[in-house]
């Protein structure tokens, strides 16, 4: 299957939560700016119709 024939399923606020705990435990508490936790965070936000944090 082409990623165009994909089905999408929106991010989630408690998706993108657990992807970022999870990227907290593993790196020390500290999730980088532009990692895939970030991002997720980010996509939740927008999904939800809220502003992502230092969005324009």
């Amino acid at each position: 299957m082409s990623k165009s024939q994909a089905k999408s399923t929106p991010m989630t606020s408690q998706a993108a939560a657990r992807i970022q705990s999870a990227t907290a435990k593993a790196n020390g508490g500290q999730v980088k700016a532009g990692s895939f936790a970030a991002v997720a965070q980010r996509a939740a936000a927008t999904n939800q119709g809220g502003a992502a944090k230092g969005s324009k």
